[in-house]
């Protein structure tokens, strides 16, 4: 999953972007609201974490002309303004969760977690296909009740696929949201994730829709 970070606090962006990527999360960074709104406007992320009170441009702003443009990827407002009315504005801008700093990491982390569920219609915290689960709270996947172990980049694409169970991924998609944008992408290596997920999975989960990418079949019982 790729998130875009913006703050112009280079301690806490660093600690942001050292903290999510650990956590598995491929991770942007913008430090002013005109970086901020090219990106948000031209790059397909899973969420953003955006600050409110930004150089250049005000994060409130570039959030209203997001919203304004149709995007509609899940932003969690992050600022040092904790007054009711600087959290209605947010709301009101668009905004789908507000956190003021200072903050706990942890709380962070789950806010992430519930907006990217919510936007594509998880309830639970864990994403289940047959006897996979992957639990998005500690970032582990048992497959049988038995520990799977996993590369960084098998479990960004396991999570993205499990995110999106049931519906063709193309493999320029899933390249997109697994790099960073200063990545040295290759969609090839994609299919060599894929290939090392299916020998670890076992059986036939990730179904290759030829011409078009792959698709992570939902079983009946796991249907919503």
């Amino acid at each position: 999953m790729r998130l875009l970070v913006v703050e112009d606090d280079p301690i806490l962006l660093r600690q942001l972007r050292e903290r999510l990527g650990t956590e598995g999360y491929a991770v942007d960074a913008a430090i002013d609201g005109t970086e901020a709104a090219f990106l948000g406007s031209n790059e397909p992320y899973d969420a953003i974490v955006l600050d409110l009170g930004l150089p250049r441009r005000d994060g409130l702003s570039v959030l209203r002309s997001w919203r304004e443009e149709g995007l509609s990827i899940p932003v969690l407002i992050l600022t040092a303004r904790d007054h009711w009315h600087d959290k209605v504005l947010g709301i009101d801008a668009g905004a789908d969760d507000y956190l003021a700093k200072p903050f706990h990491m942890e709380e962070l982390l789950a806010r992430l977690r519930a907006l990217i569920r919510r936007a594509r219609g998880h309830a639970s915290s864990e994403l289940r296909a047959g006897p996979v689960v992957l639990d998005t709270r500690t970032g582990t996947v048992t497959t049988d009740g038995q520990p799977l172990d996993l590369t960084g980049y098998e479990f960004r694409v396991l999570s993205y696929l499990m995110h999106h169970a049931g519906e063709v991924v193309s493999r320029t998609e899933l390249t997109e949201h697994v790099y960073a944008q200063d990545f040295d992408r290759d969609s090839n290596t994609i299919e060599v994730f894929i290939g090392r997920l299916r020998k670890k999975l076992g059986g036939d989960l990730i179904k290759t829709v030829r011409g078009l990418g792959y698709r992570l079949e939902i079983p009946p019982d796991d249907a919503p």
